[in-house]
């Protein structure tokens, strides 16, 4: 547990000061005419720049997310906010291991996500419930991002500050559906539907379902989603209210392999002459020389063959929320959940890696048999998370308390293996009887408890507002099975336990209302989170490695907003710092002289920069052309070197004032949008993303890019049957530019790439009734 410190003697001290200070509050005298920025397009301003926020903390509309192309995933909508790299492999973000997100100092797995304020838990695609995989674009009310520091209620032991939280579409008071066909490049097909009850005697309901197919764009193999989700509300005469969801999500698909720049240019000599942006795995097995008398598939570009990169997961998640008035001045509500997940991955194995890895095992674990070629890699995860959530809010005199917690229980299974195929081909049959060697077996936990306190004070007229509050994070972990082929090799089935605690993580934010037009706002926040990967961590090395610390981080942001007639806008400066980063590199295990590698901390990121985020609807096109953008300044640093050991000699990696891969220093994205009449709209956007490193030693980088989308809705026409469809098309990457997209990062290598995707048309028809 941190030792408490004089910066957090004087937050104390802030904070009690605040509890006691309770001047009288009037409303605000002053009125403002209703904002006129209004279209299809754009946000009303309270929702899009976070009018009366502390921090800086902007919103995708339900207007928006609809006009995105069908299907596009949950992660990749987040692309049109301020500082968010996002990085995709193909147009609708759908194939999980090709994405990527930045922002400020963190990367994908240290911002938290959330659904209805549900935690979504770790994000890591093999093992994790990444949002995408739980939310439907035409289901969704807004998605709401704080990039420096979510708020202190929101539950969530990921973030290091970040905190993008997506909100569901109540049951429609009137009954009634929505149906969507959507077809496309790459034999997209996609289909959606929603059934609404109505309200009848306080109850209400709705189901959905969506189905999407569609080719990869690069190489032979499929992606397959179906998608459900529902809700059942009833609403209590007083004000209470009780809602159930649920949510199915069954996902299928084959990978596409990420390349280097030697491959993606050409240079790398590849024995199948493959180059480009469309380098695929093959669609055939080719005829190869064998590395190994008489196995004719020991070859190890066998493992080229594209029925060798397989994903399956199916996940279950549901929830039950509470809430109830106490009285005039006391909200309660409550929220419980589980969630339920499965699946497996295919990797393939080459001969020879797979003989070494037998010839070590099958002394010691009986009835293993030898590989005959390629070896079939089998992977399987399954597990449940399950927990509550609650708080209770107390409106008195200026002041609005907060009080709660969050309590979940995360049980996590997986297994991997290799096994024979038939005659050791890669397109035969597994052969899940021959195991040839084992790799792991072991189940994780984690057990969550947070709590939190926070007030809202109003003061000088309601004009100023000072948000004053803390969390307090508990985690215990722990691991126990085979985490490692060591661990089968030692015979050994470890037990390792960690644990990490905050019990006083603050945040202190103000906003004061200067004109009731123009804010000023400003935040700090200190967060904790659990060490990223944690399975990966504590199955890197023996159980003599001790465990890493807590990533922890500071935010502060200070920005303006205002909201016009015409134009609202939104400009924070910010400043993040990162401690306890965690990285894996060969050193000597502390209190021996045994050098492994495993991860540990070494040291600080920093990360400033600042984000316009504005919309403008003038005068000047008699309200039917508007813009909307953002643009974004980040340079995020390595501060401190660090030291590897192999075979007992160290060399330092000189880090220290070097930029952090795959954090662009110039982030844009900006769109026109001309809206001639009430049934047509025509959009055209650009992102560009400026030169990225790739390695932490800035050896290598890749360069900007920029994409143009375009779309146009049609639909809406005057009376009759046609006024219930409407017509849009989407094309994405306009002029085909050709870019590397997704970044695996590396220490002081050269870096793997997977390319963005081609230009991408959609056609979508849709009725509501």
């Amino acid at each position: 547990m941190k030792t408490l410190n004089a910066p957090h003697v004087g937050l104390r001290a802030l904070l009690l000061a605040g509890a006691l200070a309770a001047p009288a509050s009037a409303a605000l005298a002053q009125q403002v005419d209703e904002l006129v920025v209004t279209g299809r397009r754009v946000s009303e301003a309270a929702v899009a720049i976070g009018t009366d926020e502390t921090t800086a903390t902007v919103s995708i509309t339900r207007e928006a997310l609809l006009s995105a192309p069908a299907g596009i995933t949950g992660l990749k909508m987040l692309e049109s906010l301020p500082g968010f790299n996002v990085q995709a492999n193909d147009a609708l973000g759908m194939y999980e291991f090709g994405n990527s997100v930045t922002v400020r100092a963190f990367s994908f797995t240290q911002i938290g996500f959330l659904l209805d304020d549900i935690p979504m838990g770790r994000s890591d695609q093999f093992g994790g419930s990444p949002i995408y995989r739980y939310v439907d674009n035409e289901n969704l009310l807004r998605v709401q991002a704080s990039s420096g520091a979510g708020d202190v209620s929101l539950p969530s032991y990921a973030s290091l500050g970040t905190i993008v939280d997506y909100f569901t579409t109540p049951p429609k008071e009137n009954a009634g559906a929505r149906a969507s066909f959507t077809m496309g490049s790459d034999s997209l097909f996609r289909n959606f539907l929603r059934l609404d009850t109505g309200v009848h005697k306080g109850w209400s309901a709705y189901i959905a379902r969506s189905d999407i197919q569609s080719d990869l764009w690069r190489g032979a193999g499929t992606i397959d989603r179906e998608h459900i989700e529902g809700k059942i509300r009833y609403q209590f005469e007083g004000g209470a209210d009780l809602t159930f969801q649920a949510i199915y999500n069954d996902y299928f698909d084959f990978d596409s392999p990420a390349i280097t720049k030697a491959q993606y240019l050409g240079l790398a000599g590849d024995a199948f002459g493959r180059k480009g942006r469309y380098f695929p795995y093959l669609n055939y097995v080719p005829v190869l020389t064998p590395a190994a008398a008489g196995v004719t598939y020991s070859n190890a570009l066998y493992n080229q063959y594209y029925k060798q990169a397989i994903n399956s997961r199916t996940d279950y998640l549901y929830a039950l929320t509470a809430k109830s008035p106490i009285g005039e001045n006391i909200d309660v509500s409550v929220t419980g959940y589980y969630e339920d997940k499965q699946g497996y991955g295919v990797s393939p194995e080459a001969y020879a890696t797979s003989l070494t890895a037998y010839n070590a095992q099958r002394l010691i674990i009986p009835g293993l048999f030898a590989p005959k070629g390629l070896q079939y890699g089998l992977s399987t995860v399954d597990g449940d998370r399950k927990g509550i959530s609650g708080r209770l809010e107390w409106r008195v005199a200026n002041h609005t308390v907060q009080v709660g917690g969050w309590y979940e229980d995360d049980y996590y299974h997986r297994t991997q293996n290799r096994f024979n195929h038939a005659g050791g081909n890669p397109d035969g049959e597994p052969l899940l009887t021959e195991y040839v060697h084992r790799q792991r077996d072991f189940v994780s936990t984690r057990k969550t408890t947070q709590l939190f306190v926070k007030d809202v004070i109003s003061l000088l007229d309601d004009r100023l507002k000072l948000d004053l509050g803390f969390k307090a994070l508990n985690i215990d972990y722990e691991i126990t099975g085979a985490r490692n082929p060591g661990d089968y090799i030692a015979v050994r089935r470890p037990t390792i336990k960690a644990k990490w605690e905050d019990n006083f993580l603050p945040q202190v934010g103000a906003v004061y209302d200067i004109t009731g037009r123009d804010q000023i706002f400003g935040s700090y926040a200190e967060n904790m989170a659990l060490p990223r990967g944690a399975d990966d961590v504590f199955s890197a090395a023996s159980p003599l490695v001790p465990a890493p610390e807590a990533e922890t981080a500071k935010n502060w942001e200070l920005g303006v907003r205002t909201n016009r007639p015409t134009f609202n806008a939104s400009f924070v400066l910010y400043k993040t710092s990162f401690f306890n980063r965690l990285q894996s590199f060969s050193s000597v295990v502390p209190g021996s002289t045994t050098t492994e590698t495993f991860f540990q901390n070494v040291g600080e990121v920093a990360a400033h920069g600042a984000e316009f985020s504005g919309q403008w609807k003038p005068d000047l096109f008699a309200g039917k052309v508007y813009f909307n953008g953002n643009l974004s300044y980040n340079r995020a640093e390595f501060k401190d070197n660090y030291a590897t050991v192999a075979g007992g000699v160290t060399t330092i990696v000189p880090i220290a004032g070097k930029s952090v891969p795959d954090f662009p220093d110039l982030v844009f994205q900006g769109g026109v949008t001309f809206e001639p009449t009430d049934w047509a709209l025509f959009n055209l956007s650009a992102r560009h993303i400026s030169q990225r490193d790739t390695n932490f030693i800035n050896s290598e980088t890749t360069k900007g890019y920029t994409v143009w989308n375009a779309y146009m809705d049609i639909g809406e026409l005057g009376e009759g049957p046609l006024s219930r469809l409407k017509f849009r098309l989407n094309i994405d990457n306009i002029l085909d530019e050709d870019y590397l997209g997704t970044i695996n990062t590396t220490t002081t290598t050269l870096a793997s790439f997977r390319p963005g995707p081609p230009r991408t048309v959609q056609l979508t028809l849709s009725a509501e009734f």
